[in-house]
């Protein structure tokens, strides 16, 4: 199960995710994050009570990080992959 929340702040939006971020949960946060960045507004997606983020999920983080979301977590397993995919995002743009 998969809780998407959104706020938006003047050219912001903070898109606050709980739940699973595996299966079929990993296609609406995408869907909510392009929509967002479509619309030319800074877009924060806050991994806030994730207990699951399988392979499906890590690698639409690292898309929605190379297409400039600014990605955080609470949690040391959410902090944990969100900055293993910081960096290696981080490294592709370096190399």
């Amino acid at each position: 199960m998969i809780r998407i929340m959104t706020a938006d702040e003047s050219a912001n939006r903070t898109i606050t995710v709980d739940g699973k971020l595996s299966g079929e949960g990993v296609e609406p946060v995408e869907a909510c994050c392009v929509r967002a960045l479509s619309r030319g507004v800074t877009v924060r997606l806050h991994l806030r009570d994730v207990s699951t983020i399988d392979e499906f999920g890590q690698a639409m983080l690292r898309r929605l990080v190379s297409q400039g979301v600014d990605l955080t977590a609470n949690g040391v397993y959410s902090a944990y992959i969100v900055s293993e995919i910081q960096s290696t995002v981080q490294r592709g743009r370096r190399g």
